[in-house]
């Protein structure tokens, strides 16, 4: 295990009183590297709160992991969801950092700044990406140990949230058993990637309900989801996953290139002939491509790789996204709808949110597999009726309904897409104050 390397982003000040150099607060962020295998590298980058009322010790910390696999939280996350600057390097008025500390982790190894010295150190199923957290999460509550009793979440979105099941059951465990010391107290699961069964086979009803399909379009949707689902049942996974990407082609054909980030946005396309030959790469250009936009490329590789100023010569951000997810593929049509189970079985909170207008990860998708949730509990939140949010007391404008019963909470996000706190930024921020137990 290597250490937990950590870089500061302000400088001691000198003291009028003489030459003393010293800091005179903590650190409003830090960065580094563990190394959680051998030639294995995880980069990390931590924001202390910023509430003008609350120190940072009075507020959460969460941990934020994004999709793909493969996508930048550290970038993507950060830049064009919820970190303290947009992409234009100007301050975010929706940023978590007003009711949490935020936690980014590029992770599997070889996303964002993280990076393998060897290519067959990369992750090839969900319990190696869970083993590598466990190393980090190890790492950095051992050495920052003003977050151990501070109450930790972990927040995530797409691919991110399979990711956070497996990763909270097992520091669920860890915490139990004494061998990580942090105050755990629950998941959200955004957008998330639990059943990739349930999201394709209600593609095309959902498609259909909004007049992006016709009849013949639905045919031919419906047709292909069943592929999917034989393949599945014949534990087929690669497979599965070759004709996931058929199944967004025949989406794009029949819907006229609709986004499938967010059905009221259309798709460009940017493949076409014989790059459209490799499956894999056109799943790569949808699912992981789509968040290392050039805008956002140029930023990372120039002036946030200046300033963080310890990522090593031959790294480059998002350089390794690709294998990352080629990698993973066999693992991504397999759902983690037991791993939910198990969390719900043992009391730990689970948060599902979900916007209106996502296509891949839809909502009607996400309903289904809830309801295949073995947690004796779920007839009881099955009858709660939701409730009606709004963003402040004097907004007459639904943004969102909310259903909770015990540990398990529904968040329906209004006008949102896939990434929900870029699309309602105040809703989002409202979500997570309501997550954490603040007071609104």
């Amino acid at each position: 295990m290597g250490p937990l390397r950590a870089a500061t982003g302000l400088s001691v000040l000198l003291l009028a009183a003489g030459v003393v150099l010293r800091q005179s607060q903590e650190p409003k962020e830090l960065w580094g590297y563990v190394q959680v295998r051998n030639k294995a590298h995880m980069f990390w980058w931590l924001y202390y709160a910023n509430n003008p009322t609350k120190a940072f010790t009075e507020l959460p910390l969460i941990l934020w992991l994004q999709g793909g696999p493969g996508a930048s939280g550290c970038g993507f996350g950060n830049f064009e969801e919820i970190g303290p600057l947009d992409k234009e390097m100007k301050p975010r008025n929706t940023t978590w950092l007003q009711a949490a500390s935020i936690l980014f982790v590029d992770n599997p190894v070889g996303t964002g700044f993280s990076y393998v010295d060897d290519c067959s150190l990369f992750a090839k199923n969900l319990s190696t990406v869970v083993s590598d957290m466990m190393v980090f999460l190890g790492e950095f509550f051992t050495r920052r140990t003003e977050f151990q009793t501070i109450p930790f979440y972990i927040f995530s979105e797409s691919y991110g949230g399979k990711m956070a099941a497996g990763i909270s059951l097992e520091l669920h465990e860890a915490v139990q058993k004494g061998t990580i010391k942090c105050n755990f107290m629950g998941t959200a699961l955004g957008d998330s990637w639990i059943s990739p069964l349930d999201s394709v086979l209600s593609w095309g009803p959902y498609l259909y309900s909004t007049s992006l399909l016709d009849d013949n379009g639905l045919a031919e949707v419906t047709a292909v989801a069943k592929e999917i689902m034989d393949a599945i049942n014949k534990n087929q996974y690669g497979l599965a996953t070759e004709l996931w990407g058929k199944a967004e082609d025949v989406i794009e054909e029949n819907t006229d290139n609709v986004n499938f980030y967010n059905i009221m946005n259309k798709e460009v396309p940017e493949m076409k002939s014989s790059e459209q030959e490799n499956l894999h790469l056109g799943l790569y250009q949808r699912l992981v491509r789509n968040m290392h936009k050039e805008s956002l490329d140029e930023l990372m590789n120039g002036p946030i790789r200046k300033k963080l100023k310890i990522i090593p010569d031959c790294v480059k951000w998002g350089g390794q996204s690709r294998d990352v997810f080629e990698n993973m593929a066999e693992d991504f049509m397999k759902p983690v709808i037991d791993i939910v189970d198990q969390l719900l079985a043992a009391s730990v909170n689970v948060t599902v949110y979900n916007g209106q207008l996502d296509l891949i990860v839809d909502t009607m998708g996400q309903e289904a597999w809830i309801r295949k949730l073995k947690w004796p509990n779920l007839d009881q939140f099955s009858k709660q009726r939701w409730k009606a949010l709004y963003v402040s007391p004097e907004s007459t404008e639904t943004a969102a309904f909310h259903k909770a019963y015990e540990n398990l909470a529904f968040f329906w996000i209004l006008k949102a897409g896939h990434m929900v706190p870029s699309d309602q930024g105040e809703m989002a921020l409202k979500m997570v104050r309501m997550v954490t137990q603040q007071q609104q």
